[in-house]
């Protein structure tokens, strides 16, 4: 099967081993996250969002700005040990 070209690859055109978006993706988060490599990110990503703080003086969209990425963490982290326990 050919490789996608131009923006196809970005809806997983010609890609039949990507699950269908209907599936649980919590098992394949948690396969991707499983080993040493994985920890290590999953602890990068804590640490680069979860464990940072902005001053007081932060400008609104810094704050929107971290916010967001501590909430897409957090839907990672939430799959990884959702994915962990089935």
């Amino acid at each position: 099967m050919a490789e996608p070209t131009g923006w196809d690859w970005l809806n997983g055109a010609g890609r039949a081993d990507m699950a269908p978006a209907t599936e649980d993706p919590a098992p394949v988060f948690a396969r991707c996250f499983a080993g040493p490599d994985g920890l290590r990110v999953l602890d990068t990503l804590r640490a680069m969002t979860l464990g940072r703080t902005l001053g007081p003086d932060a400008p609104d969209a810094a704050l929107r700005h971290l916010e967001g990425q501590r909430h897409l963490v957090a839907v990672i982290l939430a799959l990884t040990a959702r994915g962990q326990k089935q």
